[in-house]
């Protein structure tokens, strides 16, 4: 298949593309460098089923060549890089969302948005569900990315149901492996570098917030289920085996072999209490669900921090 994938040198896109070429597939990687990194796909750039093209995707996206499917994984993803660009996050999930659907639409090709957990806001309905709406404050620090993925998801079921466009749409929950940039800002890179260096581990809050991770070989493998399948809904894709912050903490102090300490910070505005998927529709519909326990992907990870 011949594939166009935005984003595909983030965290999660480049192993996507790694994965996709695996299976002989020809994968087209569109990427502004904001917040992706060249050197995720350096390792693929002499590879001629892989071709790189340096591209913002709120601007017109013009390819030569047929495509099968578009893939929408262009975005900043985490609060670091969505405070930093706030403006650009809104554009890409607006005009960029726009965009890839009408190159998907334009080459007759099946279209998958990556979407997002924060869709739910700071849930008051615990696990999260598919049909559950959400508790988002569209002004808050964290609004900008969690509106922008809410109105991608609205405007990638407008195509389907107006222009029968076969598209899919993955919420995606927490996900962490090799790649993750040391800046990323989330709680899993965060810690790794805080505890290698031996300083503090700063949680937020009391650190009885609660998040579900789930490693990224599991999400590849969720998201190529999703984009063979004939699910056009929205579709939940995470690890159910839920966390506190804290107790992430004191795990990768005792795997790192580390002297630091905790330090508790405030917590910041909008901050989800609660962050756990329901994955039984990907259980029942994809046959999909997460292997790998935290315990283990944190060691891969940090292999991979190591090494790196």
């Amino acid at each position: 298949m011949n594939i166009l994938l935005t984003g595909g040198a983030g965290f999660i896109g480049s192993h996507l593309c790694d994965f996709l070429i695996a299976k002989g597939n020809k994968v087209i990687c569109l990427d502004n460098l904001i917040t992706g990194k060249r050197e995720n796909i350096t390792h693929l750039e002499n590879n001629p089923n892989f071709r790189f093209i340096r591209h913002d995707v709120t601007t017109h996206i013009d390819i030569d060549e047929a495509l099968d499917y578009v893939l929408h994984l262009a975005s900043p993803a985490s609060p670091v890089d969505y405070i930093k660009y706030p403006i650009q996050t809104l554009k890409v999930g607006s005009l960029g969302t726009h965009n890839a659907l009408g190159v998907a639409k334009a080459k007759n090709a099946k279209f998958l948005l990556a979407s997002t957990s924060e869709v739910y806001g700071d849930p008051l309905v615990h696990p999260q569900r598919e049909d559950y709406y959400g508790n988002v404050n569209a002004v808050g620090p964290r609004g900008v990315y969690d509106e922008s993925k809410r109105f991608a998801e609205a405007i990638t079921m407008a195509y389907h149901k107006v222009h029968k466009l076969d598209t899919k749409i993955a919420r995606i929950f927490n996900t962490y492996g090799p790649r993750m940039r040391q800046s990323d800002g989330r709680a899993i890179p965060n810690f790794i570098s805080q505890a290698l260096a031996n300083e503090p581990l700063t949680v937020y809050g009391s650190g009885t917030q609660t998040r579900s991770f789930c490693y990224i070989e599991d999400m590849i493998g969720g998201l190529y289920k999703l984009m063979l399948s004939d699910v056009n809904d929205p579709i939940n894709l995470g690890n159910p085996a839920e966390v506190t912050i804290l107790y992430l903490a004191e795990q990768i102090i005792s795997l790192t072999g580390s002297k630091s300490e905790i330090k508790f910070e405030p917590l910041p505005e909008d901050d989800p209490k609660v962050r756990c998927p329901d994955i039984t529709k990907a259980k029942n519909i994809l046959k999909w669900q997460p292997d790998v326990p935290l315990k283990e992907g944190l060691k891969l990870t940090l292999q991979d921090k190591k090494r790196g």
